[in-house]
C-alpha cells in the first residue's frame, strides 16, 4: 500500500494525476485504479479521479488495483556490465541512458529486461514489474547498482538502504567552484510546486543530506569543479537538486542545470563510483568500485586545469 500526504507542489491537482505520480503509472491507468476501488482519500474510497485535492490530504493507493500490465520479458540485447555475481547478489555497472525498470513511457529495453535474460531466477524476487531491483539510478546516470537474486537478499539490502548503512559515492562535475571545498547540504526535498515532475528543496519535504568534497578544478572550456558526493539519504534526484540549490548544478543536466550550456556533455555528469554494504549471505562489509564512464573521462582528459 502506498500512503502519502498531498505535498504543496500538488495542491489543487486532480486525484488521477496524483495517483499517476505516486504509482509511476499513466494517467489512464491511474483512473482505472480509482474505478477499481484501489484509491482512498482521507481514509474514504475515492469514486472519481476528477476531484481536486489540497495540501495535507491523505491519499492511499493499492498497487494491486492497477490494470494488469505485461510483466518485463527477458531481453538479451540489453547491454550492461556485471561487476560481481554470486548466489545472493548481482552488482551491475549501468551505462548512461539505460532505464532501470519498466514504468510509464519505458516498458521495454530496460535493465530489468536484460537482467531477466541473464539471471531468470530473479523473476520472483521483489515487485513483479521490477524483479530484483532494490534501488535505482537515473537513466542519465552511469555506475554501480546492486540487484538481489533471492527474496532474503532483497529484504536484507532494502533494510540497509532504509537505515542508510549502505553507502554510495558519486563523482560529479559542477559549474563553478564551491566556496567551501568540503560541506554537507542538509535540505529537505519534495516535488517542485511549479512542476510536480521535478524535485526541489522544500520546507516540508523529506529529510535529505549530501556530503560533497571538491577533488579538482578546471578552467577550460569553463570554470568547473570535479566533486565527490556521498549520500546520507537516497531521495529522487538528490545530488542534482542539492548541488543546483547551492548554485553549482551538474554540467550537462537538462533538468536542474539552470539553462547553462552543456559544454559537450550529453547527459548529467554523474557517475555512481562506489557502493558498499553488508553482504546478505555473510554479513561482511563488501565494497565495489567503478571507474569513471568513458564519455565522462574523455571530457576530463580534454579539459584544462
Amino acid at each position: 500500500m502506498i500512503n502519502e500526504d498531498v505535498p504543496a507542489a500538488l495542491d489543487g491537482q486532480r486525484l488521477d494525476r496524483i495517483v499517476a505520480l505516486l504509482g509511476d503509472i499513466s494517467r489512464s491507468d491511474a483512473a482505472a485504479a480509482i474505478s477499481n476501488g484501489g484509491v482512498s482519500v482521507d481514509g474514504e474510497r475515492a469514486s472519481s479521479g476528477k476531484i481536486r485535492l489540497v495540501e495535507g490530504q491523505s491519499v492511499g493507493v493499492d498497487p494491486t488495483s492497477f490494470p494488469r500490465i505485461q510483466l518485463p520479458q527477458p531481453d538479451p540485447d540489453v547491454v550492461f556490465s556485471v561487476v560481481h555475481a554470486d548466489e545472493s547478489i548481482i552488482v551491475v555497472d549501468k551505462p548512461a541512458g539505460l532505464v532501470v525498470h519498466p514504468g510509464a513511457g519505458n516498458m521495454v529495453g530496460t535493465l530489468a529486461n536484460g537482467l531477466l535474460a541473464r539471471f531468470p531466477e530473479i523473476v520472483d524476487v521483489g515487485e513483479s514489474n521490477r524483479p530484483g531491483i532494490v534501488h535505482r539510478l537515473d537513466s542519465g546516470s552511469s555506475g554501480l547498482l546492486v540487484v538481489a537474486r533471492t527474496q532474503y537478499a532483497a529484504d536484507f539490502l532494502i533494510a540497509q538502504f532504509a537505515d542508510h548503512s549502505c553507502t554510495r559515492r558519486y563523482e560529479a562535475l559542477v559549474w563553478g567552484v564551491p566556496d567551501a571545498p568540503h560541506g554537507i547540504i542538509d535540505a529537505p526535498l519534495g516535488r517542485n510546486r511549479s512542476d510536480p515532475l521535478k524535485m526541489a528543496v522544500v520546507a516540508h519535504g523529506k529529510y535529505a543530506r549530501t556530503d560533497y568534497r571538491v577533488i579538482g578544478t578546471y578552467r577550460e572550456p569553463a570554470v568547473v569543479s570535479r566533486v565527490d558526493c556521498r549520500l546520507e539519504t537516497g531521495r529522487t534526484h538528490q545530488i542534482r537538486v542539492h548541488l543546483s540549490s547551492i548554485n553549482h548544478p551538474l554540467v550537462g543536466d537538462p533538468t536542474y542545470g539552470q539553462r547553462r550550456p552543456n559544454l559537450g556533455v550529453q547527459r548529467p555528469f554523474l557517475h555512481a563510483a562506489e557502493l558498499a554494504f553488508n553482504h546478505p549471505a555473510t554479513g561482511e562489509r563488501v565494497t565495489f568500485n567503478s571507474p569513471l564512464a568513458p564519455d565522462l573521462q574523455a571530457w576530463l582528459d580534454a579539459a584544462s586545469t
